[in-house]
């Protein structure tokens, strides 16, 4: 999935996309251990769309003023 496609999604949408991406990386894992993985380059895709995910709700919390403590 593209980034521009991810950045239209709500906050809500953002996290169900996380949660279904996470959970396709986990069988494709599985099925990679059991020698019944077709397609190798699938892992590769669900990982970074795991990490576009995590890259807009980061910037998102930045844009949004939401800073962490540092104290």
């Amino acid at each position: 999935m593209k980034a521009s496609e991810l950045r239209e999604m709500s906050d809500e949408q953002l996290e169900a996309e996380l949660a279904q991406a996470q959970q396709s990386l986990f069988h494709l894992r599985v099925k990679a251990q059991t020698d019944t993985l077709n397609a190798p380059s699938e892992i590769r895709r669900n990982r970074r769309t795991i990490a576009r995910v995590y890259t807009i709700q980061r910037e998102r919390e930045m844009a949004g003023g939401n800073k962490p403590d540092a104290e």
